[in-house]
């Protein structure tokens, strides 16, 4: 019989093993971020600080930026970015691995900032999906930390979908 896969149940006894395994992969998830820094204007500085001593995140699973975007899973875009810069960041965002988590880092990756012009992007949600909007100009470190705590709850909650139909 061929269901919808919304109809589609586990056998009995999976259920439980299912439920556990979405618990688990979730909290292996959540504290093993590989952050690939997107940065290019005054928000670098509050960027750097948050990786210092004083804000680590190394606590939180993210403190071991990757440079490549293949292997990385949060693209953390800091910064003003121009229309010219838009493709580039299109790019990065398509070569980074399954599952990924896009965080828009201050006022101008947000909004625009208080650049209005022709050369600045109004945010990064017109090229690329944002999971988290950090706002601030620049953003303090304990607000990043929060807004990376937000993105591990949320990653948590989510099904990760491992195990298919023939399992």
């Amino acid at each position: 019989m061929n269901r919808p896969a919304e109809t589609r149940r586990a056998p009995p006894g999976l259920e439980f093993l299912t439920t556990k395994k979405d618990e688990f992969v979730g909290w292996a998830r959540k504290f093993s971020l590989f952050p690939y820094p997107f940065v290019t204007a005054c928000c670098a500085m509050e960027f750097m600080s948050v990786s210092s001593t004083l804000y680590d995140t190394d606590r939180f699973g993210a403190a071991l930026p990757r440079f490549s975007p293949r292997q990385s899973d949060l693209l953390m875009v800091v910064g003003t970015i121009t229309h010219k810069q838009a493709p580039v960041l299109r790019r990065v965002y398509e070569q980074m691995c399954e599952p990924k988590w896009v965080i828009a880092f201050g006022a101008c990756a947000t909004s625009g900032g208080f650049y209005q012009n022709y050369a600045a992007l109004a945010g990064i949600d017109k090229i690329i999906p944002v999971d988290l909007y950090i706002p601030g100009c620049p953003p303090r470190p304990e607000t990043v930390i929060d807004g990376i705590m937000k993105l591990q709850d949320r990653i948590a909650a989510d099904r990760h979908p491992i195990v298919t139909e023939t399992f």
